[in-house]
């Protein structure tokens, strides 16, 4: 099981991809109202649902490794990351067809989807401040 810990790294830039990209899909959806665009952002979401819960667990695995120092900002990300992938996962249930359902289940699923994009965002750039440190881009 610690081999899926380090593998957290690696998997978690996929699912981070996938979840950007169906956001900027459903953003160019609804500016052109070209359903195309939107079957490009609910595949992506489902996608980037699946890999994310692999991710948040691998990350969980991860943090509970011998050497790792468990720190407050090591806490905001793992429960930043559950978050994530749990609306990721809520998502990419409201992804099921929106179009034929009312527009107030459409401004669910746009809601779900912004907010995990927000979230992924958060728990990524967390993740950042874990492995580079907070004066990263400093000269």
């Amino acid at each position: 099981m610690a081999v899926i810990g380090r593998l957290h790294p690696l998997i978690v830039h996929f699912p981070i991809a996938l979840v950007m990209v169906a956001a900027f899909s459903e953003v160019v959806a609804t500016v052109t109202d070209d359903r195309r665009y939107r079957a490009v952002a609910a595949i992506n979401l489902r996608a980037g649902s699946a890999f994310a819960v692999v991710a948040a667990f691998a990350g969980w695995r991860l943090g509970l490794a011998p050497g790792i120092e468990a720190t407050p900002l090591l806490e905001w990300h793992r429960w930043m990351g559950v978050a994530a992938a749990l609306l990721t996962a809520g998502a990419a249930l409201a992804s099921v067809r929106p179009e034929r359902h009312s527009s107030r289940s459409l401004t669910l699923y746009r809601i779900a989807l912004f907010g995990a994009a927000s979230l992924v965002a958060v728990a990524g750039h967390s993740g950042g401040l874990l492995v580079w440190g907070a004066d990263f881009l400093r000269l």
